[in-house]
């Protein structure tokens, strides 16, 4: 008796190869001149009239001879189409992680889909933003999300200065140079506050999701290695269809 994943595994090559027969046939009774056939012969006139070979065109397709060959090829799709999705009812397994039962029972289509929606999750998860290393992150209970430390910074002024080069004299105006000259008027604090997530939480993210893909990647597995429930449909429908 044939297991689910075999079942799986011909399925393809059935569905292909009946699908070409089909094809095929479809363009033979298109042919009207496959489907002609032709007899005849001469008779002259009198004995001494001229004698003509007779003439013949085989029937090369037969409709109802093709309708039995597509029969014989489209049941055995319909059969091995109608076992997979019968046994699909009854094949199923449970996600196991950490030697838990995660999810009991799980029908095969519902793990496909798991699958599907785990490795999407997987990429989203994959790209969250993270922290920035270069700083120290505490969680700011406040503010609901990530914050620095206090970083405290001088707030500087150019204020000029005059610098007297030479007095004055007599004869002469003092000699003043003007400079300028970064004084501190005030202080900033600056605190940082982020919504990313610290690499670590991401990796333990994405370290949950891998253990629950190998799970149901393991209960697929398990489930497509039930026995397949034979299921025989397309002699009734084709008895049916071309009788």
């Amino acid at each position: 008796m044939a297991k689910l994943n075999q079942i799986i595994a011909v399925e393809k090559g059935v569905k292909s190869k009946s699908f070409q027969e089909l094809t095929e046939a479809h363009h033979a009774v298109q042919k009207v001149a496959l489907l002609t056939g032709l007899a005849r012969t001469y008779q002259p006139k009198d004995e001494e009239g001229e004698q003509l070979p007779p003439e013949s065109t085989k029937v090369q397709v037969r409709s109802e001879e093709v309708l039995r060959d597509i029969a014989a090829s489209l049941t055995k799709l319909f059969d091995v189409t109608a076992t997979k999705d019968a046994t699909n009812c009854v094949a199923k397994a449970n996600v196991v992680v950490d030697d838990q039962p995660l999810l009991s029972d799980v029908p095969v289509s519902y793990l496909l889909f798991l699958e599907k929606q785990l490795t999407d999750l997987h990429t989203f998860v994959k790209k969250l933003p993270v922290l920035d290393a270069a700083e120290s992150w505490v969680y700011n209970d406040s503010a609901n999300c990530w914050s620095t430390e206090p970083v405290r910074t001088l707030r500087t002024k150019k204020v000029p200065r005059n610098h007297v080069k030479a007095e004055a004299t007599e004869k002469h105006p003092a000699q003043v140079e003007v400079y300028h000259e970064d004084v501190t008027v005030g202080y900033w604090t600056t605190v940082k506050f982020s919504g990313a997530l610290p690499a670590k939480r991401v990796a333990e993210l994405l370290g949950r999701i891998e253990k629950v893909q190998h799970a149901v990647k393991f209960a697929r597995e398990e489930a497509n290695n039930t026995q397949a429930v034979d299921t025989k449909t397309g002699e009734k429908v084709f008895g049916y269809l071309f009788q």
